[in-house]
Parts: structure tokens; C-alpha cells; sequence
């Protein structure tokens, strides 16, 4: 299965992107905090995804996705942290993005599971 394939992928690429941008106002001094850790979160998703994929079988492929759900759990904390200390706005499409890419890794996790 090619990863690039898989709209999780997509979508989670996305995300990252969204998250870049988010972070870049972000004060200075949060350089190497908070926007460097909802930038690895974010990076975290498709990469696990992906490296999920190019696995053996689907007992690691599960086991990468759980990571990737970890991995936007993690994100959704921090940007709620980031709107509590008053670093940025809500965002509506980020809040959409990170919803849709959740429910797209349970859906994928629970799909593979089922499978398997």
C-alpha cells in the first residue's frame, strides 16, 4: 500500500501545513516550545502514517496509526494551550482539520483492525 494513497495521508498533510502557518505568530521566545512541539506533533501524523504503511503487515501498521492518534491528541491539547495563553485566535479550519484527520485515523485503525 502506498501511503500517498490514503486520503489520512493526504488530509494529515495538510494539517501540517495549517499548523505551520498557525505557529508562525507565535512570540519569538516560543521558538523552541510550543511551536516547536505542535510542529513535531503535526509532522508526527503523516510520517507515522507512512511509515505505518511500508511495513510488513498490519500488526504495525496498528501499532503506527496508534501512534499518529497519539500524536493528534497531543496537537489538539497544545493548540488549546496556545489559544489559552492567548498566542493566537481559535481557528475554525485548523479545529475542522484536526477533527477530520482524527476520525479518519480511527476510521483506518478500527478498519484495519476489523481486517486483521
Amino acid at each position: 500500500m502506498d501511503h500517498k494513497d490514503l486520503d489520512v495521508w493526504k488530509k494529515s498533510m495538510d494539517l501540517v501545513e495549517l499548523i505551520y502557518d498557525f505557529t508562525k505568530s507565535f512570540p519569538e521566545n516560543e521558538k523552541y516550545g510550543l511551536t516547536s512541539q505542535m510542529r513535531r506533533a503535526a509532522v508526527s501524523i503523516p510520517s507515522n502514517i507512512a511509515e505505518g504503511a511500508a511495513r510488513k503487515g498490519n500488526k504495525e501498521l496498528i501499532q503506527f496509526l496508534m501512534i499518529a492518534i497519539s500524536s493528534i491528541s497531543e496537537l489538539e491539547t497544545q493548540y488549546l494551550i496556545s489559544i489559552r495563553l492567548r498566542f493566537a485566535d481559535k481557528n475554525k479550519d485548523l479545529e475542522d482539520s484536526m477533527i477530520e484527520v482524527k476520525k479518519l485515523l480511527l476510521g483506518f485503525r478500527n478498519y484495519i483492525i476489523k481486517k486483521h
